[in-house]
């Protein structure tokens, strides 16, 4: 890698890092470090919610799927942009009129505690998941560009994540999102894609060069498109990550217009890595890894100076989201799972909210220097949180019959399935989740209303 790319990305890590020590001043309660005090306006809000909704997967992973099947590899971010418009049309009133800090606190709010502690076991695994997938994803490409081993790669950039995420919370969040999302949307939207197209030779010439299927839209395959909708666009609508930026918006207004926006960016933002991905099919030889398509291309297409700005804005796009998912994990961890099961009635303390950060943090670079594969990654976490969490979650909102025995049962049930199914089937299969997400509701609603018969019967 030349020098001056080096500098360009060396340039942009002490850059967030400087944000995330400025931030710090503002974190200095538990509600600016978790919600940065419910007071982000319009521009803040919708850039930093489209900086954690378009991550590793979205970016690298995106890409990938592109080189793999060309056009119809737009399906898994399409789907998170479609569900981030109907979080903000049909959900954020009533999520920031709850005034909460995490999603199972809503299970307690409607069910009972140990549905908030179970439903919190299953947010943090899906969260800390999600956020190894980044952290895989900022090693791939690294390694590729910049030329350090996979590991070191990882440790670094997790070291500068783990660091203005301690630092300010929610605040150093917000505000390194939002250099984030200006240099993503310039390097991947105004330079790699078109800087692709034209080292492919143009449109037309990728239309010549590639058979017709890497033009079709179900080449991907109508039952992965299904299982994108079901894991992706459901996913998106409970995620803790995504709910705790919905928390920090000052209004219904802010939130709503906002979430919008992002989610007709994500639509675009789903086509451009699909093009890059099919251009790169036409001028790179057969990847052995094709999680490495995006740094190949990138080394392929772009000159020097370009090519660390790109870097930049891959590692952009990765940094935002996995640092998002830590915060949301952490806060999870401690608000859900550790405070009542030790039976504290208040919400913990910022020095608290720091210390398990930092533990997991740690946590998320080992397990990211010993996984691989960012779209299987991905798919595990989202396979848990929607099979398990997703109906007991929107049927806390939606059916007043729902009840905290059928909560629980959906719960064990869903995810257990999902856990056996990925461990038999393989976890590139798209049988967990579909006979997870079945299974969650067919128990909810039984259970729930045999639940609501006994009780009139006492009665």
């Amino acid at each position: 890698m030349a020098k001056l790319d080096l500098l360009i990305v060396v340039a942009y890590m002490v850059g967030i890092l400087a944000a995330g020590f400025w931030a710090r001043r503002k974190a200095t309660t538990q509600d600016e470090f978790l919600v940065a005090g419910r007071s982000v306006g319009p521009w803040l809000y919708s850039g930093t919610l489209a900086a954690i909704v378009l991550g590793g997967g979205s970016t690298v992973g995106g890409v990938k799927l592109g080189y793999q099947y060309g056009i119809s590899g737009m399906w898994l971010v399409f789907m998170l942009g479609l569900g981030i418009i109907v979080l903000s049309v049909v959900f954020v009133e009533r999520i920031l009129g709850l005034k909460l800090y995490t999603v199972p606190e809503l299970l307690q709010r409607r069910y009972s505690p140990s549905a908030r502690i179970v439903g919190g076991v299953v947010m943090v695994a899906y969260d800390l998941m999600v956020s190894v997938t980044a952290t895989i994803a900022v090693g791939s490409v690294m390694e590729v560009i910049v030329g350090v081993p996979r590991t070191a790669a990882i440790f670094i950039s997790s070291a500068v994540m783990v660091a203005y995420s301690v630092l300010g919370g929610m605040w150093s969040l917000t505000l390194t999102d939002i250099i984030q999302f200006v240099i993503k949307t310039v390097g991947i939207l105004f330079i790699l894609l078109p800087g692709a197209i034209l080292r492919a030779g143009g449109l037309a010439a990728m239309h010549a060069r590639l058979p017709a299927e890497w033009f079709s839209l179900t080449h991907i395959g109508t039952g992965k498109i299904l299982s994108f909708f079901a894991l992706y666009f459901f996913g998106i609508i409970i995620g803790q990550d995504v709910w705790q930026r919905v928390f920090t918006a000052r209004s219904v207004k802010v939130a709503r217009n906002g979430g919008i926006v992002v989610g007709v960016y994500c639509l675009c933002y789903a086509l451009a890595g699909a093009v890059i991905g099919t251009a790169g099919r036409v001028f790179l030889p057969p990847l052995a890894d094709a999680d490495s398509a995006f740094a190949q291309i990138v080394e392929a297409v772009l000159p020097v100076g370009l090519r660390g700005l790109v870097l930049a804005a891959a590692l952009a796009a990765i940094m935002s989201t996995a640092s998002a998912c830590l915060l949301a994990a952490s806060t999870v961890l401690l608000e859900d799972i550790y405070l009542p099961l030790r039976g504290a009635l208040n919400a913990g303390s910022i020095s608290q909210s720091r210390a398990v950060t930092l533990a997991l943090g740690i946590v998320m670079t080992l397990l990211s220097c010993l996984m691989h594969d960012v779209i299987a990654a991905l798919t595990v976490a989202y396979d848990f949180l929607v099979g398990g969490l997703l109906v007991p979650v929107i049927g806390s909102m939606l059916w007043r019959r729902g009840t905290a025995a059928g909560a629980l049962a959906s719960i064990a049930v869903g995810g257990t399935l999902v856990a056996v199914l990925l461990a038999v089937d393989g976890i590139d299969s798209d049988l967990p989740i579909g006979v997870g997400l079945g299974a969650s509701l067919l128990v909810y609603v039984a259970v729930s209303l045999g639940f609501g018969s006994s009780a009139a019967r006492a009665a």
